[in-house]
């Protein structure tokens, strides 16, 4: 149970990481949002047959719905890598496994639910999803390292 906890955690320091790489990215080089989380907001609500009112509120309801979906995947994904073992690895290795594992749950998700195909995507596009994603497997590692040496102490 402690280590769906601390992988928990982790993940939300990772999802963290990764937004503040994102928005720094947008401020940087001036690009728009993406709208993929609202996307995958009101595609999940079609599949569970939510509606979300009418569509001035509706807009607002994805554009809530979509980050706070996107910090569910990252706290569990943190938790569940963290459960499979991948903590135990050297640190490096860890940070690119959690980073490609999250990259992979969101992605996948994007890929599945058929708002994105990553066959199509161009070398920036690559790089703009991969580097948040690493930020995010950097941040979750240190977490856990930190969490582990608290409890050592404690």
């Amino acid at each position: 149970m402690t280590d769906a906890v601390d992988g928990a955690i982790a993940g939300a320091v990772g999802s963290v990481a990764l937004n503040v790489v994102t928005y720094l990215d947008m401020a940087l080089r001036g690009r728009p949002a993406s709208s993929s989380p609202e996307e995958i907001a009101q595609r999940l609500a079609e599949m569970l047959h939510i509606g979300l009112g009418p569509e001035d509120r509706a807009a607002n309801r994805r554009s809530g719905l979509g980050p706070l979906l996107g910090y569910a995947t990252g706290v569990l994904s943190g938790a569940a890598l963290t459960v499979i073992g991948l903590r135990r690895l050297p640190g490096p290795v860890a940070a690119g496994l959690f980073g490609a594992g999250v990259m992979l749950a969101s992605d996948g998700t994007l890929t599945a639910l058929g708002i994105t195909d990553p066959r199509r995507w161009s070398r920036a596009d690559w790089l703009t999803d991969t580097v948040p994603h690493l930020a995010y497997g950097l941040a979750a590692v240190a977490t856990l390292g930190q969490l582990r040496h608290a409890r050592c102490r404690g």
